[in-house]
């Protein structure tokens, strides 16, 4: 019988980061920008020796991503006003929620206290929910859990508009990169 504990994504010691990529003629004076999740919860769930009974769900609020790249304020104002009134739609569709229970996680051990995951989850994002599966390594113990890893997104498959500028000659690519190291404790 597995022994699971509950542990809450802590985060203030936690990362979880967007960033996006130009493309087009002049993708090189473009701008690659990365935002940050300021706001956000989860929960994940397994047993720190064996990893079974593993689950996890995060919600984050749309409108607390914030661009961490060292920019003009002009720049910052008008990237950070255009991701959430015309990419994210933030007012609209406040919360972005990954939803994986118990049974849509493989878990492969490594090593003491350690695992590498495979989750098989729902992505809700902008209003659509899709399966998005997920990979990342786990390293915990009874105090305190720690997941890495990164995955991609296609902005289109969420029915989210991209980004161009200048008639097209410089766009923001379909693929985003999201990262996170997130630190959670019972």
């Amino acid at each position: 019988m597995p022994n699971v504990i509950r542990y809450a994504i802590d985060k203030s010691a936690s990362k979880f980061t967007v960033q996006a990529f130009a493309e087009g003629m002049l993708s090189f004076l473009g701008h690659s920008p990365t935002f940050a999740a300021r706001d956000y919860d989860g929960v994940i769930e397994c047993d720190p020796e064996t990893g079974e009974g593993t689950a996890f769900t995060l919600n984050v609020k749309a409108a607390s991503l914030e661009l961490i790249d060292d920019l003009s304020s002009s720049d910052r104002h008008r990237i950070t006003e255009t991701m959430h009134n015309d990419v994210l739609e933030s007012e609209q569709y406040p919360e972005i929620v990954y939803d994986c229970p118990a049974g849509d996680i493989t878990v492969k051990r490594t090593g003491d206290g350690e695992f590498d995951v495979s989750l098989n989850g729902n992505l809700t994002l902008h209003g659509v929910t899709h399966h998005h599966p997920i990979t990342g390594k786990v390293i915990v113990n009874p105090a305190r859990l720690r997941a890495l890893g990164e995955f991609q997104i296609r902005q289109t498959s969420f029915d989210i508009k991209l980004v161009s500028v200048a008639g097209g000659v410089l766009k923001v690519k379909d693929e985003l990169k999201c990262t996170f190291d997130i630190v959670a404790r019972p």
